[in-house]
């Protein structure tokens, strides 16, 4: 029986049929592990099943037990791991991709709404009982018929797509490549970001992770956007360059942020706690029992289906 570390606590059925499938070691304190730690508490497995909170980068991976063969990220990321450093020590690495779309759209129209209607600033005056009813008290902005830029149209870009079609929003998306007509559904494709930026009163980030994409919304490429545009970001954090994104926030020229990632989680910049205009979750993007319970089961299943054949399919590297 293979030998599997679960670096963080999971759904109870979940980590049961773990335990019916392999010899596993748990985080029963569900305790955040440090790289020495991950080390440590890999030695002599087989596998490894983590999360997006242990960084797995080619220091650790450098000094993993020779026997590891397979982690196994309980996520549809993996930009917490090196997966060059994993691929040079022959560890296949895995994440759990369509089991979290509908979820993560769904946040993502959250936030989108949250930061358009001015929920952050509603909540506080709703907490204080005094408020007082005007024509023009909190006054948002409203989805309907405006245009939706979508930075990332893969299988959550294009979720949310057909969500913000239904509140008659206009959908515009730069990718990598152009969609197929019957996946696109009449978006408008831009070669370019800057073309993207211009037209998007909205702007959902929904691109992977990577070198390239690390603060593609900075201080240049804000001043694309029509002036009074609305972000949000339920990627990664380091999607923004939270600087520039604050001096942007202040000046009136982005009219709201809604984050449900952000840099250094969950640590986050000071000053998006602050400015009314920002509406923050604390990653929330997976979170209900029905897809965490299938992300990690899929997370079980890549490993039992690597071991027993050799590969897997939602091998990443």
């Amino acid at each position: 029986m293979k030998k599997i570390l679960i670096t963080r606590k999971l759904i109870k059925s979940s980590e049961e049929n773990a335990l019916r499938l392999f010899d596993v070691k748990l985080n029963q304190e569900d305790k955040l592990l440090s790289k020495d730690q991950l080390i440590k508490e890999s030695n002599n497995c087989d596998g490894i099943l983590s999360s997006l909170t242990e960084k797995f980068d080619s220091e650790v991976i450098s000094k993993l037990s020779t026997t590891v063969k397979i982690i196994s990220n309980f996520a549809v990321g993996f930009g917490n791991i090196d997966i060059d450093a994993a691929k040079k020590r022959n560890i296949a690495v895995t994440n759990t991709p369509d089991v979290l779309t509908d979820a993560t759209a769904e946040i993502a129209i959250l936030i989108l709404l949250g930061a358009a209607r001015r929920a952050k600033e509603g909540i506080k005056w709703a907490n204080k009982k005094n408020w007082k009813w005007s024509a023009d008290f909190l006054m948002g902005k409203q989805l309907t018929e405006a245009r939706l830029g979508i930075l990332g149209m893969g299988r959550i870009g294009r979720a949310i797509a057909d969500r913000a079609r239904s509140f008659g929003m206009k959908i515009h998306y730069h990718n990598r490549s152009r969609l197929d007509k019957n996946l696109e559904k009449n978006a408008v494709y831009h070669q370019s970001l800057k073309s993207l930026l211009s037209v998007s009163d909205f702007f959902s980030i929904n691109c992977p992770a990577n070198k390239d994409t690390r603060h593609i919304i900075n201080k240049e490429t804000i001043k694309h956007f029509p002036d009074g545009a609305v972000i949000s970001n339920s990627a990664r954090g380091d999607m923004i360059d939270d600087d520039a994104m604050v001096e942007a926030l202040k000046s009136g020229k982005i009219y709201s942020l809604g984050l449900d990632v952000y840099n250094g989680e969950p640590d986050i910049h000071p000053e998006y706690l602050t400015l009314p205009n920002v509406f923050v979750l604390p990653h929330l993007g997976s979170a209900t029992k029905k897809t965490r319970t299938a992300m990690a089961d899929l997370a079980v299943k890549n490993i039992d289906e690597f071991f027993r054949t050799g590969t897997c399919k939602n091998r990443v590297n």
